[in-house]
C-alpha cells in the first residue's frame, strides 16, 4: 500500500497543478498583455470601442449587452473615405472673379442706342498708365458714317453722338441745305502725352478725345476744318457755329487758331477739371 500510494502522488500533484494554472489564466489576463495604442481623437463617423465585461465568475449564463447606436454622423466632421487624409483640413477652391459690366456702363449703351449709334463693344485696353475699362467702336450716329471708326469711351462716344444729332446735323441744313454724310477724324483713342508736357497724359489716351479733320456733306460738299480763306463766308460760319457750339457739350474745345498742334482739327474731349471750368478755344 505505501508503494502504491507514493506512484499515486506525484499524479495527483500534477493534476492539482494545471488545474490551478487553468483557474489563474482567465481571458482578463490574457487581455491584459496588449500594448498601450495613443489612437488619438476619435471622429463622429468612427464608433468608440466598448470595453468587455467579463462574466462574473459564478454565473451560469452571459449578460446580456445592450446593442450599441452610433450617434448620426456629423458632415463636418465625418471621416473621409481614405483614412490617410483624416488630418488634414478640406479646402474649398475659390470661384473664377467674373467681370461685370457696371450699371453706368449699361445706361451708357442704352443712351447710344436711343442716339442710334452704330457701335460694338471691345476688349478691355491696358497700355501702362492708357487704356480703355469698357471701350466701344462707333462706326455711325444715325445716318452719319464715322471713318475711320472710332474707339473711345462710352461716355465720350455718347457726348459726341449728342453734339453731332442736336449741333452739326442742324448747322449743316442751315448753312448747306445738306445733311452730314461722314465726319472724318484722324485720332480717337491713343496711348500719348500731351505734345510738349511734362509727362501729362493725353484725354485720348482715356478715349475721352475725339479730332475731327473734315465734314462731308450728302450734296458733295467736303468740309476741311482748316482755316478757310477771307471769303469763304459760309465755310467760315459753319466752323464758328460748330465749334462754338461744342463748348456746350465738351470741357475741352481747340481749333485752327490754338495753335500750330491745332491748325488742320477740331479737338474735343470731356476732361474733368476743377470748378466746371470749360477750354474752348
Amino acid at each position: 500500500m505505501r508503494r502504491n500510494a507514493s506512484r499515486v502522488l506525484p499524479h495527483a500533484c500534477a493534476a492539482g497543478l494545471l488545474a490551478a494554472l487553468a483557474t489563474a489564466c482567465s481571458t482578463e489576463s490574457v487581455m491584459s498583455l496588449r500594448p498601450d495604442v495613443d489612437v488619438g481623437v476619435q471622429t463622429a463617423g468612427v464608433p468608440a470601442a466598448v470595453p468587455m465585461t467579463p462574466a462574473p465568475a459564478d454565473a451560469t449564463a452571459p449578460t446580456p449587452v445592450e446593442p450599441m447606436t452610433a450617434a448620426p454622423a456629423d458632415p463636418m466632421t465625418q471621416a473621409p473615405a481614405d483614412p490617410t487624409l483624416a488630418a488634414y483640413p478640406r479646402f474649398e477652391v475659390p470661384a473664377e472673379p467674373q467681370d461685370v459690366m457696371p450699371a453706368d456702363e449699361v445706361d451708357c449703351r442704352r443712351d447710344l442706342k436711343r442716339l442710334g449709334v452704330k457701335f460694338r463693344d471691345l476688349s478691355p485696353i491696358h497700355e501702362g498708365s492708357c487704356g480703355i475699362d469698357w471701350p466701344v467702336e462707333v462706326s455711325a450716329i444715325g445716318s452719319v458714317r464715322m471713318k475711320p471708326a472710332a474707339t473711345l469711351s462710352c461716355s465720350m462716344a455718347a457726348t459726341f453722338s449728342r453734339w453731332t444729332k442736336k449741333e452739326l446735323v442742324p448747322a449743316a441744313r442751315w448753312r448747306y441745305l445738306s445733311g452730314v454724310k461722314t465726319i472724318h477724324q484722324g485720332s480717337s483713342y491713343s496711348c500719348r502725352n500731351i505734345r510738349g508736357s511734362r509727362g501729362t497724359p493725353s484725354q485720348h489716351s482715356q478715349g475721352n478725345a475725339l479730332d475731327v479733320m473734315r465734314i462731308e456733306l450728302n450734296n458733295g460738299r467736303d468740309i476741311d476744318v482748316r482755316k478757310p480763306g477771307w471769303f469763304a463766308f459760309r465755310q467760315r460760319g459753319f466752323l464758328n457755329t460748330v465749334r462754338q457750339d461744342g463748348c456746350d457739350y465738351f470741357t475741352t474745345v481747340l481749333g485752327p487758331g490754338y495753335n500750330a498742334d491745332h491748325a488742320d482739327h477740331f479737338h474735343f474731349d470731356i476732361m474733368q477739371r476743377r470748378n466746371g471750368y470749360v477750354a474752348c478755344r
